[in-house]
């Protein structure tokens, strides 16, 4: 199943997302009881999608995991579709995000550090040029005044 594919009031749903973005946790009462919930941002090449965590799953995830969700339920608040686990759905996480993957493997631009260097080198070599130039009025001048 794919992003694109969810509708309101969808249930059973089976799908890998990539999570691009965690909300910060925020504790409730209801009926008595109380919890944490928090809203992350999770993709697929088709779309994203917000999924709503609760209690025990937010420590779970984090930004640049890849989770898998089973038996989910996609309900809709203020016009915006959201997924979660809904009551008898799981999520566990299953690796990193492809994104993840790519920024650990990247490495340091060789190009980018010699042109910052050579760019920090020549102000250095302006600024020693500068103090060794003689200034452009007499020590008489400035006793004058």
């Amino acid at each position: 199943m794919q992003v694109k594919d969810l509708q309101p009031r969808q249930g059973k749903v089976d799908i890998v997302l990539d999570v691009v973005d965690m909300g910060e946790p925020r504790e409730f009462e209801k009926f008595g009881r109380s919890g944490r919930v928090t809203t992350a941002v999770a993709k697929d090449e088709t779309g994203d999608i917000k999924l709503t965590l609760w209690n025990d799953d937010i420590e779970k995830v984090k930004a640049g995991d890849k989770i898998k969700i089973t038996n989910g339920y996609v309900s809709e608040w203020q016009g915006e579709m959201q997924l979660s686990t809904g009551k008898f759905g799981t999520m566990e996480v299953i690796g990193e995000s492809e994104e993840a993957k790519k920024e650990e493997t990247k490495g340091p631009d060789e190009e980018e550090d010699k042109k910052i260097y050579e760019e920090a080198e020549k102000s250095l070599e302006e600024l020693e040029e500068g103090l060794e130039e003689k200034p452009d009025y007499d020590e008489e001048d400035i006793k004058d005044e």
